[in-house]
């Protein structure tokens, strides 16, 4: 399990439109890193609505948002249109990333188990070291408070 201070893995994901979004690319910046369960579900849109409202913002503190669900490419794509997003979105149809961050396992729906993506976020230092994480996101505020721990690591 990760933990704060240890080295981001790092990964390279198609986005929407096909190209690789590579966490070494943004070595540098501050890295929002949020794993999210499927495009067009009404708490995934309502979080990328909210990163994508905060973006300005964060890109003002020199950090970046990329969002990671096992969607396609093309339904990343659909999902920005949509909802007009902002943020990178990036594609793990096979597991890989969500599992190296922990955020791919079991989970429980009325009463049944199943594996799926736990709703997590990793905020990556310009040296690609995982400063701050966020386990089982609650939707709400939870663009705000990320934003407000990136303006306390920045001091």
């Amino acid at each position: 399990m990760l933990e704060v201070g240890n080295p981001a893995p790092d990964f390279c994901l198609p986005d929407g439109s096909g190209t690789d979004v590579c966490l070494s690319a943004l070595r540098g910046k501050w890295t929002v890193l949020y794993f999210y369960p499927r495009d067009n579900t009404r708490g995934c849109a309502q979080e990328a609505r909210d990163f994508s409202a905060s973006l300005e913002e964060l890109r003002a503190l020199g950090a970046e948002v990329v969002g990671v669900s096992p969607d396609s490419p093309a339904s990343h794509q659909r999902f920005r249109e949509k909802h007009d997003l902002r943020v990178i979105l990036a594609s793990d149809p096979e597991h890989q990333v969500l599992e190296s961050y922990g955020a791919w396992g079991l989970k429980k729906m009325y009463g049944k188990e199943h594996l799926g993506v736990i709703r997590s976020t990793f905020l990556i230092d310009p040296q690609g070291q995982i400063a701050r994480i966020w386990r089982s996101v609650k939707v709400k505020g939870h663009a705000e408070a990320v934003l407000k721990a990136l303006k306390e690591l920045r001091g």
